[in-house]
């Protein structure tokens, strides 16, 4: 894939993608929520598609000429229907935060009790963070995890379901190593008369392949970006019962936004397509196998990670004992070609901008076709730079790491600018 339009154009533009394009090639992400689409997914979004308004939905648009976006979009609502087992999706969102506030929308009025994940032990800004949207207009009450084992209680949460009757229950996170229990969320609901929001944005691809459990039938509502290991276009779907459909279409347009973005949704519908394949499930499986392996080598080394260990695609790192912080020590590996994220762990006294944490994950790993073998020589010298963040030599020994790998598993080969 060349770009000489771009480099006719606009150099300036060029030489920084073409940047882009070396740094993502010669380094490896390991940021949970980064993943490598396919040429076939970055082909779609680069498509004249792009120049089409199509306010409204298929059969139902307030502009004319739309027969093929109409198609199109109709191609990608019936393959997100058939891969999650839904009974209705709307697949013109923008991204994750907008699809959640459109569901909350959909279903609740300002003031509204809900039960979301605490941002600081897992969950996202859009849960109910106070200096997020969904804190500011609907009242969120938060559970978090358990001190000691820094898991999920249930118990727990059906107890504070009982005490705050909430109306919506939001379920999902972005920093929790283990799996969640939407049958056991479903039964907490009922019994406070609830309805279920699953937020699977970053374990989706282990729901498909069965790693992790499925939302549906339990969930009333599900929420998902397409992005992590979905491995599609940066963007989300909404899917939903039925029962809910009109209000989630109109929470979306015209509730939250206008004109949806056709290329994007057609990469969509590509994306959806290739998790339909038998090699997505095998590919999601090895993800959840990578981190594990990742998790056991980084433990060999003395490291603490929170829970213990991973039961999807991320681990966390508790940086309190090895005296640095996760800011230190997240730049210290991208110093090296190793991007992940600071981040906070469970009961933090750090802040958010210096947190005790470090996340790091294996979907875009696993797409460049790297296994067990691969996690463990990554692991041990993420845990020797983590051990010595001030010693040149160590970090002199990571980039001759990062480079043997990053030739060995190369990812767009001929892709150049």
């Amino acid at each position: 894939m060349k770009y000489e339009q771009i480099q006719n154009q606009d150099p300036e533009i060029s030489k920084l993608i073409g940047q882009e394009i070396g740094r993502q090639q010669d380094g490896l992400v390991m940021i949970p929520s980064e993943n490598h689409a396919s040429v076939a997914v970055l082909e779609a979004m680069g498509t004249v598609l792009s120049n089409k308004y199509a306010e409204g939905y298929p059969g139902k648009r307030y502009y004319t000429g739309n027969q093929f976006i109409d198609q199109i979009e109709q191609l990608a609502i019936d393959r997100a229907k058939e891969l999650f087992g839904a009974e209705h999706a709307n697949v013109q969102p923008n991204a994750g935060s907008p699809a959640n506030l459109a569901i909350y929308l959909a279903t609740l009025k300002p003031g509204d009790k809900v039960m979301g994940m605490k941002l600081d032990q897992g969950g996202h800004l859009t849960h109910g963070h106070p200096v997020n949207l969904s804190g500011k207009l609907y009242n969120f009450v938060q559970y978090g995890v358990r001190q000691d084992t820094e898991l999920i209680d249930l118990d727990e949460i059906r107890a504070m379901a009982k005490k705050e009757k909430p109306k919506m229950i939001v379920t999902g996170a972005t920093a929790y190593p283990r799996v969640f229990d939407f049958k056991a969320f479903r039964e907490i609901a009922d019994e406070v008369g609830a309805i279920l929001m699953a937020d699977i944005s970053h374990f989706v691809g282990l729901c498909i392949s069965g790693d992790h459990p499925a939302p549906f039938p339990y969930a009333d509502f599900v929420m998902t970006t397409t992005h992590k290991t979905l491995r599609g276009p940066r963007s989300a779907i909404i899917l939903s019962k039925e029962k809910f459909a009109k209000d989630v279409d109109r929470a979306v347009f015209p509730g939250t936004q206008g004109g949806p973005m056709e290329h994007i949704i057609a990469a969509k519908a590509v994306c959806f397509k290739e998790a339909m394949q038998p090699e997505f499930k095998a590919y999601a499986h090895q993800i959840l196998l990578n981190a594990q392996k990742l998790a056991e080598t980084l433990i060999h080394h003395g490291l603490r990670l929170v829970s213990g260990g991973t039961d999807n695609h991320l681990v966390l790192i508790d940086c309190r004992d090895l005296k640095i912080t996760g800011r230190q020590g997240s730049e210290r590996l991208a110093a090296g070609g190793i991007y992940t994220n600071r981040n906070s762990v469970p009961y933090d006294t750090g802040s958010a901008f210096e947190p005790s944490g470090i996340r790091l994950g294996t979907p875009a790993l696993t797409t460049r076709g790297m296994k067990e073998a691969q996690m463990e020589i990554i692991g041990n010298i993420i845990a020797k730079i983590l051990k010595n963040v001030e010693d040149e030599k160590v970090l002199d020994e990571l980039k001759d790491v990062v480079s043997q790998l990053t030739k060995e598993f190369p990812i767009y080969s001929g892709m150049t600018i």
